[in-house]
């Protein structure tokens, strides 16, 4: 008997229209696979109780992003319900999601990271901070490069604003280089993707704007870096407890080497996401690779 699957769409976070135009590509993907498929655009959590009433699915997958869907929040309601789903567990996403604590697990596991400080907006607003120009500033617990800024010199300092002085922030060294990305399939990597974007960096309007980014599969890069760079992603993948997929982003050049970034516990599904990219190169298509992910579908038991 075929499965039945509740895609969850949409959510709260910044990166709503991101989930919402990766729906249709996924639910023609798992179709094709013989699922039967019950699109949900969450918008009420009260409402998705009663659907999962309702429907009862065999899996839920995750196809949210952002806060409240790849942090742990949706996880940890499923968990609670006794609901499989898709993608990385509770902890794994939420310490995922938390840039700050996912680079103290990577440098505590041996992966080279950036310099830097965890802050709030007020604070780094009041004071400053040590880390020399040119340094990055970034939310701590958000996604698809939300709310990045570059700060060269003092005058782009001013350029930097957060609806919420209270959101915590980590300020990190700026690497100049090369910007590269790594999947991980079951623990496992394979190649490594060169991003070259139009603009200052792999940003929001480079991420999901079709000709903003050259992606270069794979990366012209030597065989020693590739090499740090998957071994990098596996480590982190694995450290974290991350499940069936994720993609680790890289900075490298001569002088620093391959510095990591930060790791992505739910990659994007659109046509001009990464991990759908790598996962054809090495013979997974778009369609196994969502049916990977609900054949691996599980959560916390209670």
């Amino acid at each position: 008997m075929a499965k039945k699957v509740l895609l969850l769409y949409g959510g709260f976070s910044a990166e709503r229209d991101v989930s919402v135009s990766s729906k249709d590509d996924i639910c023609a993907a798992l179709k094709s696979k013989g699922y039967i498929v019950i699109e949900h655009d969450l918008t009420d959590v009260w409402h998705l109780l009663d659907v999962l009433r309702n429907e009862k699915p065999d899996v839920v997958y995750n196809g949210l992003y952002g806060n409240w869907g790849e942090d742990g929040e949706i996880q940890g309601l499923l968990d609670m319900l006794g609901i499989p789903y898709t993608h990385s567990g509770l902890n794994a996403s939420s310490i995922g999601m938390n840039k700050h604590l996912c680079k103290l697990i990577a440098k505590h596991c041996g992966v080279k990271v950036a310099i830097g400080e965890k802050t709030t907006y007020a604070e780094y607003k009041k004071n400053g901070t040590a880390i020399p120009y040119p340094y990055v500033i970034k939310p701590v617990a958000d996604g698809s490069s939300v709310g990045v800024f570059i700060i060269r010199n003092a005058a782009d300092s001013t350029q930097v604003s957060y609806p919420d002085e209270a959101t915590e922030v980590l300020i990190e060294q700026y690497i100049e280089g090369h910007e590269l990305t790594c999947a991980c399939f079951d623990g496992k990597a394979h190649v490594v993707t060169e991003l070259k974007a139009k603009n200052d960096f792999y940003d929001y309007e480079a991420k999901y704007t079709a000709g903003f980014t050259q992606h270069i599969l794979p990366a012209k890069i030597g065989a020693d870096v590739a090499a740090t760079c998957c071994r990098y992603a596996e480590i982190v993948h694995n450290a974290l407890g991350c499940r069936t997929v994720s993609r680790c982003d890289f900075r490298y050049n001569p002088t620093d080497g391959v510095v990591f970034l930060e790791i992505n516990t739910n990659p994007g599904m659109t046509s001009l996401s990464l991990v759908p990219e790598q996962a054809k190169y090495i013979g997974i298509s778009y369609a196994d690779l969502c049916a990977k992910l609900v054949e691996n579908a599980t959560c916390r038991q209670r």
